[in-house]
């Protein structure tokens, strides 16, 4: 039956697959867990959320036929080789947020920014205040997908919110940068400013005996440090600069862009123990928490999201606007960042859907750059930033509010194409399947990967075999 609402909703996938943006008197909401989707959309599968995962799902990783899916309760290890039956292989409880993943061989590496009272996997919270507490990063062995091992763990200052693999040149190595914030005059491992990261490296021969090789300070005080920050009320504040949220490299071009809360950075990682600053942005006039990056294929461009709120507000709405809790395209030139324009959904959600932007990768399309990201509650969105002052969205999946969970508490919190599918990872309804059908994006079929990590970047040829993230 085609309802009012579901006529517009209707409307609204047509022109958004045609590149146009309805005005947003005429978005129309969806029903709490309904589904609706642009028509070069296809949702092939959902395998919900493992029991015994008590917490929200977060980041994925991929490997060959497999999916790791993080969640603040440990992580689950998913057999895509058929991707309309994916199929969960095994869940690990280890429990300490948020989880965020990175694979390379047989070991995968979790990140813990939740200070616990040990290492282990029957730990439990306690106060960064105390000086026992640990927080870092874990090493799981997993040859087995179905009895995946923990075999090491590594404390990092101020934790690990996120990490960044980045394979040395040998193939000897890998290192670890490791983003982390929050510090403060009461934490003993975690002190102001915090304007730097860690190094873990981890030689792949012997995993156990990773450890912290480096703190580099990338905001030195004799340079200006990081900014400063401003404390206005909401949404109007913008970050303190201490520490990054996230890092991503590209390793075979020896550099790396980061989205470090109050400014972005790209850098030089040709000597992987010694990255160097090389250009610094700041944008007072929108973004308020630099959250994540994405290059293009041609390393020329970067994608930096700006996660206002922190993922628990309402921002997709008129009273916010079109360019706050949005992307920022910049292209690099002259070794510097130059902003060319902003993209955000244009489809506003309830007052109960926490929605802006949040993880996504690139679609392998020759001659274009494309990518699909998350919008938490706002969905998934597929946007064509080849003009990078004039991105547009292509494609869109999302649900109606989530009435599963407490409200601004649902959604997906990353989307990435890998082999052919876009998998959605959703706090709390499991991971999505979806196939893309456009004439825009279907040479991306024929390019095919062998691994793919959130934070680490690999080109991708026009055609045959490629190897993103690494291995």
């Amino acid at each position: 039956m085609l309802t009012p609402r579901r006529v517009l909703t209707l409307l609204a996938a047509f022109v958004a697959a045609a590149g146009v943006t309805l005005p947003a008197q005429a978005a129309d909401i969806p029903a709490p867990g309904e589904i609706v989707m642009s028509p070069n959309i296809s949702h092939v599968a959902n395998v919900p959320k493992p029991e015994a995962l008590a917490d929200i799902h977060t980041d994925m990783a991929f490997q060959g036929d497999y999916a790791y899916v993080g969640n603040y309760y440990g992580f689950s290890i998913y057999d895509i080789k058929n991707p309309r039956k994916t199929s969960l292989v095994s869940s690990v409880v280890c429990p300490g947020g948020q989880m965020d993943m990175s694979v390379y061989g047989n070991l995968l590496f979790g990140s813990v920014d939740s200070s616990r009272n040990d290492d282990s996997c029957n730990s439990h919270s306690q106060t960064a205040a105390e000086k026992s507490s640990w927080e870092g990063i874990r090493i799981f062995d997993v040859s087995d997908k179905s009895a995946p091992k923990y075999i090491k763990s590594v404390e990092t200052n101020c934790g690990s919110h996120t990490n960044t693999l980045i394979p040395d040149k040998t193939g000897e190595n890998v290192y670890l940068y490791i983003s982390s914030y929050g510090p403060s005059d009461n934490y003993p491992d975690c002190q102001k400013p915090h304007d730097l990261i860690s190094i873990v490296k981890v030689p792949l021969n012997n995993p156990t005996a990773a450890s912290v090789i480096a703190t580099p300070v990338l905001f030195p005080a004799e340079d200006g440090g990081g900014y400063g920050g401003v404390k206005l009320p909401y949404p109007y504040g913008k970050s303190e600069t201490t520490g990054c949220h996230d890092i991503t490299a590209y390793p075979e071009k020896d550099i790396a862009a980061g989205a470090c809360m109050g400014d972005g950075i790209l850098l030089d990682i040709s000597d992987r123990e010694h990255p160097k600053v090389t250009a610094t942005v700041r944008d007072l006039e929108n973004f308020a928490f630099w959250h994540s990056a994405t290059f293009n294929n041609d390393g020329t461009k970067v994608v930096f999201t700006d996660e206002l709120g922190g993922g628990t507000r309402a921002t997709c709405n008129e009273a916010i606007g079109a360019n706050k809790g949005a992307n920022a395209y910049y292209d690099i030139a002259g070794g510097q960042l130059v902003r060319k324009g902003y993209f955000k959904i244009g489809r506003h959600q309830a007052d109960s859907e926490n929605c802006v932007a949040h993880n996504g990768s690139l679609i392998p399309v020759k001659g274009r750059d494309i990518m699909v990201q998350a919008w938490y509650q706002g969905g998934i969105s597929v946007v064509d930033f080849t003009d990078s002052a004039h991105p547009q969205e292509i494609a869109f999946f999302e649900r109606g509010p989530d009435n599963t969970a407490p409200p601004l508490d649902g959604g997906f919190w990353s989307a990435y194409y890998y082999n052919g599918y876009i998998y959605g990872s959703d706090f709390n309804l499991g991971l999505d399947v979806l196939k893309l059908n456009d004439p825009r994006t279907n040479q991306a079929n024929s390019v095919k990967m062998d691994l793919l990590n959130a934070q680490t970047q690999g080109s991708y040829p026009e055609h045959g075999r490629g190897v993103p993230g690494g291995q």
